[in-house]
C-alpha cells in the first residue's frame, strides 16, 4: 500500500459520522499546530483540497502538503481525506496516494475517465471518492456502482472558501442516500457549521468538511467540538 492507512482502516472510521476539518482555511504558516489542534479535540477524518487554477480559479496545495502532515495525522489515529478539484486527476493519483492520501475524490465533471480513474485510487491503496458539483444530477453517481467508495455532494461552488450554504442541498443528499448502497457514506462540503451540521446529518450525510467553520476560527479545536457535537459526530 502507498496510502499511509490501509483502506480498511479509513472505511472503520467513516462508519461513524464524522466532522472533517479542511486545511484549506488553516493558517498555513502554523498548519502543523492547527493540525495538532484539531486532532487533539478529537478529530480524525482531515480534508484536504487541491485546486489547479482550471476545474476552479484557485490555485491551492499539492503533493508535498499531503505528505508533510501524514504522519502527524497517522499517528494520532486519523486519515487523510483528499478532494481533487482538478482537470485530469487520473495524472495526479499515484502522486497523492505515495504522499499519504487515505481517501481521493475526483469530479465527476473533471475527466471523462471517471470509472478508469476510479479504478487507478483503489489500485493506489485508498478509498474511492466522487464529488458531484450543485448542478451535477444524482443520477450521475448511480452509473458508477460498486466503483465508489464514498460520494462527496458539494453544498456550495467548488472553489472558493466561505461560501454560503447550498439550501437545495439537503433534498439532493437525501436523494443520494437513497441511491447509494447503505455501505458508501455520502460527505458534504461547503457551508458546514454548527447551524447546518446536523440537518446534513437528517438528511444523510456521515461525513461533514468544516473548513472556515473550524480552521478559520479564533479557537479551531472548540469550533470543532461545536460543530461535531451539534452534529451528534464522533
Amino acid at each position: 500500500m502507498t496510502a499511509s492507512s490501509t483502506p480498511s482502516r479509513a472505511a472503520e472510521l467513516l462508519r461513524d459520522t464524522r466532522v472533517a476539518p479542511s486545511i484549506l482555511a488553516a493558517d498555513h504558516s502554523r498548519l502543523s499546530g492547527q493540525v495538532e489542534e484539531i486532532m487533539a479535540a478529537g478529530a480524525r477524518v482531515v480534508h484536504v483540497d487541491v485546486m489547479d487554477g482550471h476545474f476552479v480559479p484557485p490555485i491551492s496545495v499539492g503533493p508535498p502538503i499531503v505528505d508533510g502532515i501524514r504522519e502527524q495525522v497517522s499517528d494520532a489515529g486519523g486519515i487523510l481525506d483528499v478532494h481533487l478539484m482538478i482537470e485530469h486527476p487520473e495524472r495526479q493519483v499515484e502522486e497523492f496516494a505515495k504522499a499519504g492520501a487515505d481517501i481521493i475524490s475526483i469530479h465527476q465533471e473533471a475527466t471523462p475517465h471517471v470509472h478508469f480513474t476510479l479504478e487507478r485510487i483503489r489500485e493506489a491503496g485508498c478509498l474511492a471518492g466522487l464529488a458531484l458539483n450543485p448542478s451535477t444530477p444524482v443520477a450521475a453517481a448511480g452509473e458508477l456502482g460498486e466503483m465508489v467508495d464514498l460520494l462527496l455532494c458539494m453544498t456550495v461552488n467548488p472553489g472558493w472558501g466561505g461560501q454560503s450554504f447550498i439550501e437545495a442541498s439537503l433534498s439532493k443528499v437525501e436523494r443520494l442516500r437513497a441511491e447509494l448502497p447503505a455501505g458508501v457514506p455520502v460527505e458534504v462540503d461547503g457551508g458546514i457549521a454548527e447551524e447546518t451540521a446536523p440537518r446534513c446529518v437528517e438528511a444523510g450525510a456521515t461525513v461533514l468538511v468544516a473548513g472556515s467553520a473550524v480552521m478559520g476560527s479564533d479557537d479551531p479545536a472548540e469550533s470543532y467540538r461545536s460543530i461535531a457535537a451539534a452534529a451528534g459526530a464522533t
